[in-house]
């Protein structure tokens, strides 16, 4: 190119479409401009890769940043600011906030409450109720808006489509792809009786529970001819079932659901293991890796759903579900390729060309000339210790704690601008609102 790179990423290792092959990165307005060996002279600046893997920047598609409304366990900045120090350049954030993302108005306070507060670009999910139910194909392409949620079953907040009539509704309003937590609220209430103690939560929010919402959302989705992303599936059965319906349903998993199981989890953490759906026994977490290896599993979320230890600490089942996980994603899903359970390439398809291509994320997830220059920078041989002081979430604490993990973010690179290098923040707050085609 005629002019100067802004800088120049060199003496790294790219992870990208091409595979895995060393190649320095040049950046010219927010933008990569190259890809390849660049000669340092075209460089206004040289930032030293050496050792270290450059991925495009990792989307978290499943965050709760909790504002407004419950800015006690978590707001925009907190979370975000916890994204970047994690190496994640973008986040979807859910809709089960106080008052509810489930109209306009919603999602544009959010928009703008993320104004100079955002540390990594965003996107929101609108929140399907009865009410707006025929309303969500025109909202759904509305700025900031990266698609529809519908809880099933019963979790955390109050939106709620259980019935078959309103999910028909929701799923023949619009094109783009509908994420779905899968409960069966009626057996959810059947069942509640059932949990005394927080081990009992898996006995409550059973697999069938789960298996049963998801074959009723395939079903209305097949008849309606929409694609739905089935959201953090927990079962041997759910993913045995959704490996045959593939042109329909997505699928993602969590870390929390690949790394830790019942009952052990319960045992050690108490309800700080306590999520929805549940975290089950380790035949289940098998079943998960094996669809993830056998090409099942598209993405991989967080499902960062904060909650103050205050809260955590009452007595089950008072005690609210949900867990912080935005920060660690990457660090724990690296653990897992230095364990040798995944691949370096599978990673880069789950968490960043996967979230890119099942959501049509417009110039993001990939590295290739024209595209933001998003990177998350990893040295793979580092070991760290996951410590609740290190998280800049406000809760304050992780379930990983205690864990001595290999593979480490390092540099958090978003439009060009270094966010986060070596654990420190290095600019201001520009998050922006994520496009979509």
């Amino acid at each position: 190119m005629s002019e100067p790179f802004d800088f120049v990423l060199h003496g790294g290792t790219t992870v990208s479409h091409r595979g895995i092959e060393p190649a320095d990165v040049g950046v010219h307005k927010g933008r990569i401009a190259e890809i390849g060996s660049i000669d340092p002279g075209n460089s206004g600046t040289e930032i030293d890769a050496t050792g270290l893997y450059i991925l495009p920047g990792v989307i978290d598609t499943q965050v709760h940043f909790r504002e407004p409304g419950m800015e006690q366990k978590e707001n925009l900045e907190s979370g975000t600011r916890a994204a970047v120090m994690g190496g994640i350049t973008g986040v979807f954030e859910m809709p089960n906030t106080n008052p509810l993302t489930d109209s306009p108005a919603a999602l544009a306070d959010k928009v703008v409450r993320m104004n100079g507060r955002a540390w990594c670009d965003y996107a929101f999910y609108l929140g399907a109720t009865a009410e707006n139910a025929d309303k969500l194909g025109e909202w759904e392409n509305l700025p900031g808006c990266c698609g529809i949620k519908i809880f099933m079953g019963s979790s955390t907040g109050d939106l709620l489509v259980a019935d078959d009539e309103t999910l028909h509704k929701v799923l023949s309003s619009g094109r783009r792809r509908i994420a779905v937590h899968c409960e069966d609220e009626d057996r959810l209430q059947e069942r509640k009786g059932l949990a005394k103690v927080v081990s009992d939560h898996p006995v409550w929010r059973d697999v069938e529970t789960a298996l049963k919402a998801t074959k009723r959302i395939v079903h209305i989705a097949r008849d309606t001819g929409r694609r739905v992303h089935v959201l953090h599936v927990t079962t041997t059965e759910e993913m045995e079932f959704l490996g045959h319906h593939r042109k329909i349903a997505s699928v993602e998993v969590t870390p929390q659901h690949l790394t830790l199981a019942a009952p052990e989890c319960y045992d050690e953490m108490g309800s700080r293991a306590q999520m929805n759906p549940p975290i089950r026994g380790p035949e289940h977490r098998k079943a998960l890796w094996a669809g993830l290896n056998a090409g099942i599993v598209d993405v991989i979320g967080s499902d960062h759903a904060p909650h103050t230890l205050e809260e955590k600490s009452a007595t089950y089942p008072a005690t609210p579900s949900g867990m912080p996980g935005v920060q660690t994603l990457l660090p724990i899903m690296l653990d897992h390729v230095a364990a040798g359970r995944m691949g370096l390439l599978q990673l880069h398809d789950l968490v960043c060309a996967g979230p890119a291509r099942l959501f049509n994320i417009a110039g993001k997830g990939r590295l290739a000339v024209g595209y933001d220059a998003d990177f998350s920078v990893v040295d793979l041989g580092r070991k760290v210790m996951i410590d609740d002081s290190q998280m800049a979430s406000k809760a304050g604490w992780t379930p990983f704690a205690g864990r001595t993990l290999t593979g480490a973010p390092v540099m958090t690179i978003i439009r060009g601008e270094v966010v986060m290098r070596e654990g420190e923040l290095l600019a201001r707050p520009k998050g922006r609102a994520i496009r979509f085609w």
